[in-house]
């Protein structure tokens, strides 16, 4: 069952888009479970971080994550910076330009 769960995470996650963020409530939304923080658990679980694009998931205000499993919080930003994204003054990816809207 977890199993399952976690690979329906990295279903989604593959389709966000370069130079856009979805955020732990979104994936859950679209997966249809209100367990956000399970989605976080299988991101950082992720067993190919170069097919899953795991830094692409954000919180809902726009923040990274403090314990994010593929060199920390800089490494994230890092690598949201090199795909275009913007980061506000207080250092959160403004999600009015950059947040995903699966079709």
């Amino acid at each position: 069952m977890t199993k399952d769960f976690f690979n329906r995470v990295y279903e989604v996650v593959q389709r966000i888009p370069l130079g856009k963020v979805a955020t732990y409530r979104l994936v859950a939304d679209i997966l249809d479970t209100r367990d956000a923080r399970r989605v976080g658990h299988a991101l950082h679980a992720n067993p190919d971080g170069s097919r899953t694009p795991c830094h692409r998931v954000v919180f809902s205000d726009g923040r990274l994550a403090p314990g994010y499993a593929f060199g920390g919080p800089n490494e994230q930003h890092r690598r949201l910076e090199l795909e275009g994204i913007s980061f506000s003054s207080d250092d959160k990816v403004d999600l009015s330009l950059h947040l995903w809207h699966p079709d």
